[in-house]
């Protein structure tokens, strides 16, 4: 009988993604943050034919160059700007990655983010579990009503366009900038409309929602220029990528007042968060959770380990 392949499972997941590998696979689980380490995970991958990573691991041109056996890496996210896509060509490593799964569960917890922030819903509870509640007061903890108001979206994919939707039912007016134009019925169907440049858009827009990858073009897209076209009455949200936003210079933004707020669920540096973020007013600060449902984060799993065994195993899996 032929030996199983080897495969590498950077940390814990969920019992089904571990079975579902074992079954077919000799099979691998590292303890969290282990291969978070460019060298650790270089050290480590030679003895293995696949690989199951998280956003977390970094799989640079040093360790796809140690990757003598590796024949697929599944990144267990939507992105892939951990992974040296070149570096993987040109060692002959298949990449996959789980886009889709995750754009209802992202989208409504962009909402979910977007209402505490401008509904200061923190602060409130804060509020109240410090025994400060002394009854209704008619202009207490006063925040932001989304009807008519204008949401510019910055990256007009799957989540995007799903946020774009459930905005839309709020009664809010749409406005978007993509790399690439939508069509017009597809604009029809959401409603919203196409702003070519980035800083037009954060002037005429109430609420900024980030859901571009990362990129060289993306990197800092956000940057102090960006928040004074915003202004003082408009929030920031961010559920895309960290480092599309320049994070000293929202710091420097939300306590001078360049901006009203913000909420922002991925960082620069994960999971390093910048200081001046940590005590800014009116933020909301979330550890990367706006795709985190059971059902979600399982079906994320599922597929990274799919496209696992269809290279190693030349099998589907549903």
């Amino acid at each position: 009988m032929a030996a199983k392949p080897r495969v590498l499972l950077t940390e814990p997941v969920f019992t089904e993604v571990r079975e579902l590998l074992e079954a077919h696979t000799d099979l691998t689980i590292g303890s969290r943050g282990v291969y978070n380490s460019e060298q650790t995970l270089a050290d480590a991958i030679s003895r293995y034919d696949g690989l199951l990573c998280m956003l977390s691991n970094p799989l640079t041109g040093h360790v796809a160059e140690r990757a003598r056996n590796l024949k697929v890496a599944a990144n267990y996210a939507v992105g892939v700007n951990n992974i040296d896509l070149d570096a993987c060509r040109e060692h002959n490593i298949r990449v996959a990655n789980t886009p889709g799964v995750l754009t209802d569960a992202t989208a409504d917890g962009t909402l979910a983010l977007m209402l505490a922030a401008v509904r200061r819903i923190p602060e409130a509870q804060d509020y109240l579990r410090e025994e400060k509640f002394d009854g209704w007061h008619p202009t207490g903890f006063l925040g932001l009503e989304l009807r008519e108001k204008t949401l510019g979206i910055i990256g007009m994919g799957r989540i995007g366009q799903a946020v774009a939707t459930r905005c839309k039912a709020f009664g809010m007016d749409v406005i978007y900038h993509n790399r690439n134009r939508l069509s017009t019925e597809l604009e029809d169907s959401l409603g919203a409309s196409y702003i070519p440049d980035p800083l037009e858009l954060a002037a005429r827009s109430d609420i900024v929602s980030l859901h571009c990858p990362l990129t060289q073009e993306t990197h800092h897209l956000i940057n102090k220029p960006f928040l004074e076209k915003m202004g003082a009455d408009s929030w920031l949200i961010n559920a895309s990528r960290g480092p599309v936003v320049d994070e000293a210079a929202l710091g420097e933004a939300l306590h001078n007042g360049t901006i009203a707020g913000a909420g922002i669920d991925v960082f620069e540096k994960e999971p390093e968060i910048h200081p001046l973020l940590l005590n800014a007013p009116n933020t909301v600060l979330v550890p990367h959770i706006t795709s985190a449902t059971r059902r979600t984060r399982l079906k994320m799993g599922m597929l990274a380990a799919g496209a696992i065994l269809r290279v190693l195993c030349d099998m589907d899996h549903e």
